[in-house]
């Protein structure tokens, strides 16, 4: 039943003293908390910088760009929420100033403000608070957690903190919460903990006529009841509302973490929720426990070189390394991601720079740079029958290569990189071709593909049609496709609004008489759209899951699979698992 908007509450939390505390996983974490009780949860993000989106922002200064359904490029953390909730994200769950200003100044322009000075209070802060209850206005959520970026006292995010104010007035106490993230050093000098710092940033928040009702505390050790009684004096919170936030194994650990302080409870009380506070979250988050067990508890290792030109930035491919680590746990094994700089790869090194390797992930990317590195490393999969999975470039040099080496096309590429190749088996949508600006002119957002009967593809999804995120603007070139065809690689996958190539196969080894002609592989796919998008801790994407699966079937059969390298810690695990789980 929809939600009055009347009735939905807002959490809001915000970061101090330094950034890059993990404000994305203490929202989602408590999101994933809420959501065990009941409540209808999403999370979104203020971003303080001008862009107007992701899109145009290099993956080194931003890390990865995230696509959701309708087709925003969005910061990071989304993926975080998406993974955490199972909730799909939208154009309303990411917005930066960028967004806000040219929201302001679209309506100056058409005379909205009927001849006023246009300022930034009232009118920006009026925008931000639009987008702060665009979601509410849905009917589709109980709770909108609120993230904002930066830190307190930043002057790029003073006007979050005055939407914040100013929406907590007009919505009423009961309906809003703010939960503010910070840091407390621990010095090796002095032998302690220091609160200062947490103290200061409270100070900041306070001097904006914000009160946080409840503090996250990161720490690498332990706070002591006095720690956090001082902590709770001097920033004028209770004692259950300074919460710690150690470090964890991994960050699916941290809900729990967080239940195990009872954070979900006091929030609740905080807002009143009652009939939430009396539900037992057990049932909800029993799935969750289930995949910390698998994931902390494997029966094997095995290796995956993942080959892109932004291996170097631990977030350039976020969304795929935890779609490995879900695939994993889900396949009951631990995948060691072996990244490879493809600017390194050429003809004589690709055999030793993948040595030992039971599978090739060859990443997604703009840019020249580092792509004659990529087509070597799908050549070597190809021929030494290691399982190969292409994302989005990938599939698309998956295709050059298949055109020169198999096909006989010879100098085949793709047009953005050599517009006047003899074969351009890889070319730009005829209606882009005039488009000039950079930012929004890709194929963004959901599409339908059509699963071709009796193929790999068909197998792995276990379905007719499916909904794939897009974030490009070259596709396969439907008028060189039948001689790729008749050279035996298989279109699996095809928009049928459009008739575009969503998915490239190679048939796998038949014997007697269903052998096919042409090369064969035991596990060969190749997507133009990005599965990593929809991966999630409790339904890990099927393509990585399979992936992975061909991989271990790999290293079993060559001797490679291994004993898991990272340490296991069971107990831990469990024992959080029965403290978080017990019924009071």
């Amino acid at each position: 039943m929809p939600a009055d908007p009347a009735d939905v509450k807002f959490i809001f939390v915000t970061g101090g003293v330094t950034s890059s505390l993990g404000k994305g996983i203490v929202s989602a974490s408590l999101g994933r908390l809420l959501e065990a009780r009941g409540l209808r949860v999403t999370i979104q993000k203020f971003d303080p910088y001008i862009n107007v989106d992701a899109g145009t922002m290099n993956p080194y200064e931003h890390g990865e760009v995230y696509v959701t359904d309708d087709g925003a490029e969005t910061d990071l953390d989304l993926g975080h929420y998406e993974r955490y909730l199972g909730v799909p994200m939208s154009q309303a769950n990411n917005v930066t100033t960028g967004r806000v200003y040219s929201g302001v100044i679209a309506k100056e322009r058409a005379g909205a403000y009927l001849g006023k000075t246009v300022q930034v209070v009232p009118h920006v802060i009026d925008e931000i608070k639009g987008w702060m209850r665009r979601l509410a206005e849905t009917g589709d959520y109980d709770i909108i957690i609120t993230e904002v970026g930066g830190t307190a006292g930043d002057i790029e995010s003073l006007p979050y903190l005055e939407a914040i104010r100013q929406l907590s007035l007009e919505e009423g106490r009961t309906n809003t919460a703010l939960i503010h993230l910070t840091l407390v050093p621990y010095l090796a000098a002095a032998g302690e903990l220091k609160t200062k710092p947490t103290q200061h940033s409270v100070k900041t928040l306070q001097s904006y006529g914000l009160q946080p009702d409840v503090l996250v505390c990161r720490t690498e050790h332990p706070l002591p009841e006095d720690v956090r009684a001082k902590i709770a004096l001097f920033c004028n919170v209770g004692p259950e509302a300074v919460v710690e936030s150690r470090d964890a194994e991994s960050i699916y650990e941290v809900p729990l973490l967080l239940r195990e302080q009872r954070f979900d409870e006091v929030v609740l009380e905080r807002l009143g929720l009652e009939d939430a506070l009396g539900k037992d979250p057990t049932a909800g988050l029993e799935p969750w426990v289930d995949f910390l067990r698998r994931l902390k508890n494997p029966d094997g290792e095995v290796t995956i070189a993942l080959v892109g030109k932004y291996v170097e930035h631990q977030d350039a491919y976020k969304s795929i390394s935890e779609s490995f680590l879900l695939a994993g746990a889900r396949n009951g094994v631990q995948v060691d991601v072996r990244a490879v700089l493809s600017d390194d790869v050429t003809s004589d090194n690709v055999a030793s720079a993948l040595e030992d390797v039971s599978g090739v992930l060859v990443a997604p990317g703009f840019g020249d740079r580092g792509v004659d590195g990529k087509i070597e490393a799908v050549r070597w999969a190809r021929e030494n029958g290691i399982p190969f999975l292409g994302i989005c470039l990938g599939m698309q040099v998956a295709t050059v290569e298949f055109a020169r080496h198999v096909a006989g096309l010879e100098g085949a590429h793709s047009t953005e990189f050599d517009a006047d190749n003899p074969f351009p088996v890889i070319s730009m949508m005829a209606e882009q071709k005039t488009v000039t600006d950079k930012g929004g002119t890709m194929r963004l957002g959901a599409y339908t593909c059509a699963l071709t009967e009796g193929t790999l593809a068909r197998e792995v999804y276990g379905a007719d049609t499916v909904q794939e995120r897009h974030r490009h603007r070259f596709e396969v070139n439907n008028d060189l496709r039948y001689k790729l065809r008749e050279a035996g690689l298989v279109f699996s996958g095809v928009n049928p609004d459009r008739d575009l190539v969503e998915i490239v196969e190679l048939p796998r080894p038949v014997e007697g008489d269903g052998a096919v002609a042409g090369p064969t592989h035991p596990w060969f796919v190749g997507v133009q759209f990005h599965p990593e998008y929809r991966s999630r801790v409790i339904e890990p994407h099927p393509l990585f899951v399979q992936f992975v699966a061909a991989a271990v079937e790999h290293a079993r059969s060559a001797g490679t699979l291994t004993e898991p390298t990272g340490p296991s810690r069971p107990r831990r695990v469990r024992r959080a698992t029965a403290r978080v789980l017990a019924k009071e």
